[in-house]
């Protein structure tokens, strides 16, 4: 509900002149493209052709653009010194600095090169007065550049440590090392956001519209956790700190910032031309395959594809640590900047351990449903099309699949295929799931499939980025078994991490079934702990009261720390961020009220207490819930919960859930029951029983729910 007011009369030019003066601020923070540094001069020529314009790109490193220079001197070098006039009493400047031989190698010839020059031996500008071509055996000058009195190079800029919003974020003083790297120190991230990265853009504040950095590995895989390591980061394609507002991590798929840092308008700090040395505090595994032209790494680097053009024909290659019976899919995404299954053009590949052959099969998709042979995820035979996949090759080595297939570039079949281009990038999708029992695809959780926009150019050329298959079990860990509790009529509810690949959306794992790919609720790195249990199943009765004493947070300036809890039908939640139309399909139980122009507010915001990671994210070393609650802890702001008294009503369904205002997918399930109903709890569950809540008409209920148990336990 909102109104929007329209702009007054006669504002527009207004408007026009604050984006000039906008633009003209950014223009006026941009250096010159190309940068190259401070200009110390042009190399005066005596000889041997010697010419170059001379660069201070910091204050231990020059670069000369456009050098020449003969060849033809037997011994001559760069040479650097603090006399009045080039002289024998100056310092040899190895180039290039990478050489292999016993002595530095002498000067070849140079028609127009950019050469990138370090002073050797801790010397700084300041500390010499002329750079010169020098020839030893002869003691010549060829060509020299004089040091201007006062030069001050650039120099990397120190900016202040990330902000902390969410997800345990720290660092110490990031610093501006050149145009395009930065250096954080002492990062700290428990590594839980879901689909987080280093991310840079304009604006006020971070924001949706921005670009993703890769890490320190090069690689743009969602961050994992870091615990006080110190990384160097580097800014993507032509992109420089002078062309950004801010660096963040940021959440793309729930477009969370967990924290930044601003980048100031007056930057003075060197170009990016090479001399800054990338070091990095990890190392990752290397790829079981030979390098290709082209590869890229998705579905959490756990799926490679290569491609090659071949004259009107594409070659793919798929390679994955596959379970037996499981398939995996990649093709054209059915809408263009966005994952979608309907509409889209995949082939899905897998081992046929009947034959011990690698197959590969075309499929449409129309419904997102299984294929019941006319509409659905269905192999294009199956609908009276023709397969335009064709398999190369297969092998299974290492416990990797890699299966090779080729199909043609156009559409064969307009309806069915989607055409392949080779001038632009398209959207593409991928998914691993089980083959059901006539080896097609069958259902794949939210987990395994593209959850953002991946884009793939196929006319590319050595566009190659691939790192290595992640190294993990392809069963997958153990989920953590739903809590439950019974009996209980008064709650905390708390903020918490969601246990990774054992906790929110294993829990929540095969509970709805809206389509075809809906099997467990994403999870955005958080969820509630209800009286410390991560999103229990809650029993409560109808006609009796109960008590939530709510700590999800009363920042309303920041998103990470405001979580209002309330009561609804909704299995999502977010009722808070859902449009008008939406709200009105949730029926809402206690939490939320209107006021008198009827716009809905929380009723239910208290301080924030977060259980935080005492390290980094540890859900996949941790086997039980138990386990994982030892490397947490607490941590409250200021201020008292705020408390949520709610009597349940006779009308209220038998299913509802507690959710986040703001946020969706941070609650469970309530089980709403009448008095005097037997509760069994099922063998998957674990029940948390308060004795003392419970009313003596009651103890029958206590004592089906003992004798239910012990049953499953036998």
């Amino acid at each position: 509900m909102g109104c929007k007011v329209p702009p007054p009369r006669g504002s527009l030019p207004h408007f026009c002149a604050i984006l000039l003066v906008l633009n003209a601020g950014l223009a006026a923070s941009r250096r010159p493209e190309p940068y190259f540094g401070r200009v110390i001069g042009r190399l005066t020529q005596y000889a041997h052709g010697i010419r170059g314009t001379v660069y201070a790109v910091d204050e231990s490193t020059v670069f000369v653009r456009g050098f020449a220079y003969d060849g033809t001197a037997p011994d001559a070098f760069f040479w650097v010194g603090d006399t009045h006039q080039p002289s024998p009493e100056g310092t040899l400047v190895p180039y290039p600095e990478d050489y292999t031989s016993r002595d530095p190698p002498v000067l070849t010839a140079h028609t127009n090169s950019d050469i990138l020059l370090r002073l050797p031996g801790g010397k700084r500008l300041r500390d010499i007065r002329w750079i010169s071509v020098w020839c030893r055996r002869f003691t010549v000058n060829f060509g020299d550049v004089f040091i201007p009195a006062g030069l001050e190079p650039p120099r990397p800029r120190v900016l202040p440590e990330f902000k902390r919003l969410a997800h345990g974020l720290r660092s110490g003083n990031i610093s501006v090392l050149d145009a395009k790297t930065f250096y954080i120190p002492n990062l700290h991230y428990d590594g839980a956001g879901p689909d987080a990265y280093f991310w840079v853009g304009n604006g006020s504040e971070p924001n949706p519209f921005g670009t993703k950095v890769p890490n320190e590995m090069n690689s743009l895989n969602p961050l994992r956790g870091y615990q006080g390591e110190d990384i160097e980061i580097v800014l993507p394609g032509k992109m420089t700190a002078y062309d950004v507002d801010w660096l963040a991590v940021w959440c793309v798929e729930y477009r969370h910032n967990f924290g930044h840092v601003y980048i100031p308008k007056d930057l003075d700090v060197p170009p990016a031309l090479g001399q800054t040395k990338i070091t990095t505090s990890s190392t990752t595994s290397q790829t079981p395959f030979s390098a290709a032209n082209n590869c890229k790494e998705i579905l959490d680097k756990r799926l490679q594809v290569r491609w090659e053009l071949q004259g009107d024909h594409v070659q793919i290659t798929l390679s994955a640590r596959l379970r037996k019976e499981q398939y995996m899919a990649f093709g054209l995404s059915g809408a263009e900047g966005r994952p979608a299954m309907l509409g889209a053009d995949v082939v899905v590949a897998y081992w046929d351990s009947r034959s011990n052959q690698p197959r590969v099969s075309d499929y449409t998709i129309t419904h997102l449903a299984q294929c019941d042979g006319e509409l659905g995820v269905c192999p294009d035979l199956r609908l009276g099309g023709s397969n335009d996949a064709v398999v190369v090759s297969g092998s299974q080595k290492g416990g990797v699949t890699t299966i090779t297939y080729r199909r043609p570039l156009a559409a064969s079949e307009p309806v069915k295929d989607k055409e392949i281009l080779t001038t632009r990038s398209q959207s593409v999708i991928a998914a691993f799931g089980p083959l059901n029992n006539r080896y097609e695809a069958n259902a794949h959780s939210f987990m395994d499939t593209t959850r953002t926009d991946v884009q793939l150019d196929f006319g590319a050329q050595s566009d190659n980025t691939c790192i290595g298959l992640a190294e993990e079990d392809a069963s997958g860990p153990e989920p953590w078994p739903t809590r439950v509790l019974v009996g209980v009529s008064n709650f905390t509810a708390r903020i918490g991490p969601a246990g990774g690949k054992r906790g929110y959306t294993p829990i929540t794992d095969n509970e709805i079934s809206s389509g075809f790919l809906t099997f467990g609720h994403p999870s955005w790195g958080i969820a509630w702990y209800i009286n410390d249990l991560l999103i229990p199943e809650i029993y409560v009765e109808r006609g009796k009261s109960y008590v939530f004493l709510v700590e999800g947070g009363d920042d309303r300036t920041n998103p990470a720390k405001f979580h209002p809890f309330y009561i609804s039908d909704s299995s999502e939640g977010g009722f808070g961020q859902k449009k008008e139309e939406d709200q009105r399909k949730q029926r809402v139980f206690a939490g939320v009220a209107y006021d008198n122009e009827g716009y809905p507010y929380p009723t239910t915001v208290g301080r924030y207490c977060e259980w935080t990671h005492k390290s980094t994210d540890q859900w996949a070393a941790s086997k039980t819930f138990e386990e994982y609650m030892q490397t947490l802890q607490l941590e409250c702001g200021d201020g008292e919960p705020a408390a949520l008294n709610w009597t349940v009503a006779h009308e209220t369904p038998d299913l509802v859930y507690y959710q986040c205002y703001t946020h969706n997918n941070l609650g469970w399930k309530i089980h709403v029951v009448d008095p005097g109903t037997a509760i069994h709890i099922p063998g998957d569950k674990s029940a948390i029983i308060n004795l003392a809540a419970f009313s003596p008409p009651s103890l029958f209920i206590l004592s089906a729910i003992l004798v239910t148990m012990t049953a499953l336990t036998r």
